[in-house]
């Protein structure tokens, strides 16, 4: 089975889980949240190479290079910044992370699951033998539960829109609360184009994945003689 590189994937990928399984215990530090004073000299890997990594524009994140945009909840925090750089100090080369979101910030604690959204662009070349949706899901479910989720079925074709992804379902016991992830991946442009969906029912999953939308795919017109 092709396995993806630890250092990419957990620095982008899994840096939401890790914000989401923390907001769900008694913090042990104190003083650690984020003072939301982000470095402002660019990325290291902020290449001319990489795709336009989009931006959040009156409440809705817009992606033109890969073609889709995001709906931001009103009222959820943003750590897109703070996660990119704790994903560059993991040496994630070319790795994008495109949007991170919380209802509320990772470090605070709570009485119920801290749902959240992060997406993520994985270059295809990094993970040799990886050339459809349903390889790219083979290695993230072993990732997924290595971290204590349960795949509920296997992944399958879902529409979004006029756009097919593929779909995998995860739940994980967190106490008395169960964590519903939905993973949602694209290729597109080399790249996979992971949507990562955590709430605390399948229906507030259900009512995430609905803030996504793709760009309809433009029918080429008519030949003309």
């Amino acid at each position: 089975m092709t396995r993806l590189p630890a250092s990419v994937l957990s620095g982008i990928l899994l840096a939401g889980l890790a914000g989401t399984l923390r907001s769900q215990e008694t913090s042990k530090e104190s003083g650690s949240a984020s003072s939301g004073a982000a470095s402002s000299k660019p990325s290291a890997h902020a290449e001319s190479s990489l795709p336009d990594p989009g931006a959040t524009r009156d409440g809705v994140y817009r992606n033109p290079a890969f073609g889709f945009s995001y709906k931001l909840p009103f009222g959820w925090v943003e750590r897109t910044r703070e996660m990119q750089d704790e994903s560059d100090s993991a040496g994630a080369p070319k790795s994008l992370l495109l949007l991170a979101i919380f209802e509320r910030p990772p470090e605070a604690t709570g009485e119920t699951v801290n749902s959240a959204v992060v997406i993520a662009a994985e270059p295809l070349s990094a993970y040799p033998g990886v050339k459809t949706s349903v390889g790219y899901f083979a290695p993230l479910t072993e990732l997924t539960t290595a971290q204590g989720f349960e795949a509920v079925g296997e992944p399958r074709a879902f529409p979004v829109g006029t756009t097919s992804v593929m779909r995998g379902d995860f739940t994980k016991l967190r106490g008395t609360l169960t964590m519903h992830q939905t993973s949602l991946v694209l290729l597109e442009k080399g790249y996979a184009i992971s949507f990562t969906l955590i709430g605390g029912s399948a229906d507030e999953v259900s009512q995430l994945i609905e803030r996504l939308s793709f760009a309809p795919t433009k029918k080429p017109g008519p030949s003309h003689k």
